[in-house]
């Protein structure tokens, strides 16, 4: 019990960020290309609060990492209250798709980085304090799940989205058609456990990338 409340103390800031500004890039982006609908709710917002739902931000990752602590298989999953997006309001709503999209998996990539930077600087000042330490491992592992879950070409995912942007107007609204049956055709993919060969090789290119962005970090603080 003490390694589960442990656990969740670690994760628990890196998830509810990830989720939550994962959300807020969406709303940014929308509105930048001219929608405000979640900005007249008041989405485009740093601040937590407004994009946690009390199940998928919180009881679902709680519930999965319990399972993952105990079991030592499953993975990582969660939401926030979706953004509220009129499509029809975007200037080239096609097109524009793509970015709204993309955003939110950007957000966790950046987020990812911010974390390999904090954890930069915590051994640059000598910080040997393992929670944070561990805190800052577990926001790039969360984060990295993030981007690479949803870009995962299904919708209502965003890769999803992006596919149906890129596609030709007829294939696209053909594709538009899986929607209402996207969320449990990952869940089935990922209860086989075959979503993996999807989720690693995205996520150890994300990471490699990543680590050549922090090459020149390490150089700067002086590290190897």
């Amino acid at each position: 019990m003490e390694l589960i409340i442990q656990t969740i103390t670690i994760y628990a800031l890196p998830v509810i960020f990830a989720i939550t500004l994962h959300e807020a890039a969406h709303a940014y982006v929308a509105k930048y290309f001219g929608d405000l609908t979640a900005y007249s709710q008041g989405r485009v917002s740093l601040n937590p609060m407004v994009h946690i739902d009390p199940v998928g931000t919180i009881l679902i990752p709680i519930v999965l990492a319990v399972i993952y602590i105990s079991t030592g298989s499953g993975f990582l999953f969660g939401y926030a209250k979706p953004v509220p997006i009129n499509y029809s309001n975007l200037k080239k709503p096609k097109r524009d798709m793509a970015w709204v999209a993309l955003a939110g998996p950007a957000a966790n990539l950046i987020m990812a980085f911010a974390w390999l930077l904090f954890a930069a600087l915590l051994q640059r000042l000598h910080v040997e304090e393992e929670f944070f330490l561990n805190m800052a491992n577990a926001g790039v592992i969360v984060n990295l799940m993030m981007f690479a879950f949803n870009l995962f070409p299904v919708p209502p995912l965003d890769g999803g989205r992006i596919l149906f942007s890129l596609l030709p107007h007829n294939l696209a609204y053909k594709f538009a058609q899986i929607e209402p049956y996207g969320f449990f055709i990952v869940m089935g993919l990922a209860m086989m456990n075959i979503l993996k060969f999807w989720m690693v090789p995205v996520m150890l290119a994300a990471n490699f990338l990543l680590s050549l962005c922090m090459y020149p970090v390490t150089i700067l603080l002086g590290g190897s």
